[in-house]
């Protein structure tokens, strides 16, 4: 099986539970994205120092600028992160930037929800033509021939990472 594969089978529930607290937010109105943008810049930030420790994580492009920027046009500042620490070994490391990662691939999607006069340089920062597959394959490559405890501990980032966020996403909900 596939670390991909592994990952998005062991980190399910997690997955749909942050979609269902973010989609909670309705995008078209100012205050529901500011929101939204709030709890990203709880979680985002910190996600991103973690996972820079992993080399290739270093050759994608980050967020955090574009987020801080929207958050500013809104008449914010970008909130102090909540702590997050999973680990600082390359199997945890490969769980955060699959979380990281992905979320570009829900953004887009999200960013569709945005009215065009509201700022959309985060939402809007998707991966270019073949970053995904890139990601997916280094991924794996970097999984190949570990053992059981190494994936637990790739899982246990990831899922330490959709809690981040989950908690992140609860500090304001719009509920």
């Amino acid at each position: 099986m596939s670390a991909m594969t592994m990952l998005r089978n062991a980190t399910g529930a997690a997955h749909e539970a942050v979609d269902a607290a973010f989609g909670a937010h309705d995008l078209a109105t100012p205050a529901a994205y500011r929101r939204f943008l709030l709890a990203h810049g709880r979680a985002l930030p910190a996600a991103e120092r973690v996972m820079a420790a992993l080399p290739f994580a270093r050759t994608l492009p980050t967020r955090a600028g574009l987020l801080a920027a929207d958050l500013e046009e809104l008449g914010v500042a970008v909130p102090d992160c909540l702590p997050f620490a999973p680990g600082d070994d390359a199997a945890t490391l490969w769980g955060v930037l699959y979380v990281v990662e992905g979320s570009r691939l829900g953004g887009a999607m999200l960013a569709r929800q945005v009215p065009a006069e509201l700022p959309g340089r985060y939402l809007g920062a998707v991966h270019a033509s073949g970053q995904w597959r890139a990601i997916r394959i280094a991924l794996d490559e970097a999984a190949a021939g570990k053992d059981g405890d190494w994936s637990a501990r790739m899982i246990a980032g990831a899922l330490a990472t959709f809690a981040l966020y989950a908690e992140a996403a609860a500090v304001d909900s719009p509920a």
